[in-house]
């Protein structure tokens, strides 16, 4: 899986809206799109804030594993 896949499994796997992830990321809802579909690469303080609002370690967030493990 590539990792802006992941991104968007792990939101819709948690039915969140991307308005809400915005809010978390203190950005707009177009932004999340572009990040979820690849257009545009997240910043690695965006995937750390994501990480830990979904309590799953950032190389499953980034898609190198395939088998979520918890940050704490």
């Amino acid at each position: 899986m590539n990792y802006y896949g992941r991104l968007k499994d792990l939101r819709e796997d948690n039915d969140i809206k991307q308005s809400r992830i915005a809010e978390i990321l203190q950005t707009s809802q177009q932004q999340i799109s572009k990040w979820e579909t690849g257009v545009q690469m997240m910043g690695v303080d965006k995937y750390i804030k994501l990480a830990e609002f979904y309590n799953v370690s950032l190389d499953y967030l980034l898609g190198v594993i395939d088998t979520p493990r918890n940050l704490k």
